[in-house]
């Protein structure tokens, strides 16, 4: 029998799996994922024509930690990788994304960090 946080996680890939046959980023309009662990928040930036990663960052990096010292709480935290994603997006000359929430639900800390990056400017 697995665990109850197996059985969560299968049923997280198995969203996933149902979105990403559906979503995917060309050069013209990357794909914006983010990965929610229970500490931290990551995000890229991601072609699927070539296989490459644009742009990614992490509220584990110290650049972010720096910049997010006066954030409390993880959800608050999540919103300012949001906006820091969306500037340094921007600055590389990608305005519009297609998100993907990675089978979380479109709630709490994905939910802040989706909201930030649109106000920042990034169009999806």
């Amino acid at each position: 029998m697995k665990s109850k946080a197996g059985l969560r996680n299968e049923g997280r890939l198995r969203r996933k799996a149902r979105v990403r046959k559906k979503i995917s980023g060309g050069a013209d309009r990357p794909r914006l994922t983010v990965f929610r662990s229970l500490k931290h928040i990551s995000a890229q930036i991601v072609d699927d024509e070539r296989g490459r990663t644009l742009l990614s960052i992490t509220s584990t990096s110290k650049e972010f930690q720096a910049a997010a010292a006066e954030a409390k709480g993880k959800t608050a935290k999540s919103a300012e990788l949001g906006k820091t994603m969306a500037r340094r997006a921007i600055e590389m000359g990608i305005r519009k994304v297609r998100f993907d929430r990675n089978g979380c639900a479109y709630h709490g800390r994905v939910r802040a960090f989706a909201e930030a990056a649109r106000k920042e400017g990034l169009e999806f």
